[in-house]
């Protein structure tokens, strides 16, 4: 089969949740299936790290979709174009988008549907796109795979879709999450904490991550317990302005949180297991990949009651109610004097790290390409 795949999320340099996806996914698909033609196309000049097999043919799509009305002349107009031009039997998108200006058939993986839930987190132009046309995508692509059982009934409730057309395929941890020893926990604390002990949290800095409330809760577990344990926090401020920003700074331990910014992967494992907890307290989240990394690294989990994150964390995490300060304040402070909890969530989530693996996921990822195909009759047109 020739088979599309919308492949404009895989930047160098720039690989942030749906890319981190869409990069394990792929390397492993078209690597273990060269019977097959695969069409990577991209949005603006790509790298060779991505071509990750001899049966991919890159392909540069115009124009670059970086603005919602740019995102729709690359989808209506430049994809089905690029479809036609190389006889596309299948189309793939792995971020949520297809076109519903072709005939080809589609799988669509949409990852949540946060925007319906918190409309005041997004620009208006931006809300007013995902609003009018995540639903067309849901109703146009021909099978839909997700990230969670959470986000499937999402799907299913919010835009009527048939259940059997949605399939779940978890994510997974990157391969440098891993467990460090002492030592290297020291060195980490030492480059970075001042030594000293430190929570973390990763993700992007918007609303929606609720750092809001973290950081009201961090100001409560250090009046509470006067202890030097820092806050990390790793992640780009592109959505710092306000709320956010004014938080911070009415802190009255400001100075205890430290800024990482962006981070390699490798030094980010290292960080993230050298902490006493992950704390991701996210107002809503359609899997929560932090939660995976945390579980590879063997670092304790402190996360959210709502949304996908109870269904991924299991039993292995404190759960705490976003909204309320006090609960993630009291759960930072159970999880930083008892050792004996901190390591019995660890031990879980050692065992319930077995449940998130991209071999597996690229395997179910293809199976259902594989069944959709052969039950719909798509064969290549070659």
């Amino acid at each position: 089969m020739q088979i599309a795949v919308n492949t404009r999320l895989l930047l160098k340099g720039r690989l942030e949740g749906i890319g981190w996806v869409a990069y394990e996914i792929l390397s492993r698909v078209v690597r273990n299936h060269p019977e097959h033609d695969f069409i990577f196309l991209f949005d603006r000049p790509f790298s060779s790290d991505f071509i990750f097999s001899d049966n991919v043919k890159p392909v540069v799509v115009h124009p670059p979709s970086r603005h919602p009305i740019l995102w729709y002349a690359f989808f209506e107009f430049g994809v089905p174009r690029a479809l036609k031009k190389y006889h596309a039997d299948l189309f793939i998108s792995l971020d949520g988008w297809v076109s519903l200006k072709t005939n080809v058939k589609s799988i669509d993986v949409i990852h949540d549907l946060n925007f319906e839930y918190f409309p005041d987190f997004f620009p208006k132009l931006i809300l007013k796109y995902c609003r009018h046309f995540f639903p067309l995508f849901a109703k146009k692509a021909d099978k839909i795979i997700t990230v969670s059982e959470f986000t499937k009934n999402d799907i299913v409730k919010l835009y009527k879709i048939n259940p059997d057309k949605v399939e779940v395929v978890y994510n997974a941890a990157n391969e440098h999450y891993k467990p460090v020893d002492g030592n290297v926990a020291q060195l980490v604390r030492k480059k970075y904490s001042k030594g000293c002990r430190f929570f973390v949290f990763v993700g992007s800095i918007h609303k929606r991550k609720n750092l809001t409330n973290m950081f009201k809760a961090f100001d409560v577990f250090k009046t509470k317990t006067q202890s030097d344990v820092k806050l990390i926090i790793i992640g780009s401020r592109r959505w710092w302005k306000g709320e956010i920003e004014d938080t911070y700074n009415s802190m009255t331990f400001k100075d205890e949180v430290i800024f990482l910014g962006y981070m390699d992967v490798k030094e980010l494992s290292e960080v993230v297991a050298s902490s006493i907890a992950q704390v991701y307290v996210s107002f809503f989240e359609g899997f929560g990949m932090p939660i995976v990394e945390a579980f590879n690294t063997e670092t304790a989990v402190i996360t959210s009651n709502v949304s996908s994150m109870p269904e991924i964390a299991g039993d292995a995490a404190i759960i705490v109610d976003p909204y309320n300060v006090n609960d993630i304040a009291d759960a930072m402070i159970s999880i930083s004097t008892n050792e004996d909890l901190r390591q019995s969530l660890i031990a879980k989530g050692r065992c319930r790290k077995s449940l998130f693996d991209w071999d597996e996921s690229a395997r179910k990822f293809w199976n259902v390409v594989e069944q959709f195909t052969v039950n719909n009759d798509v064969t290549s047109k070659k």
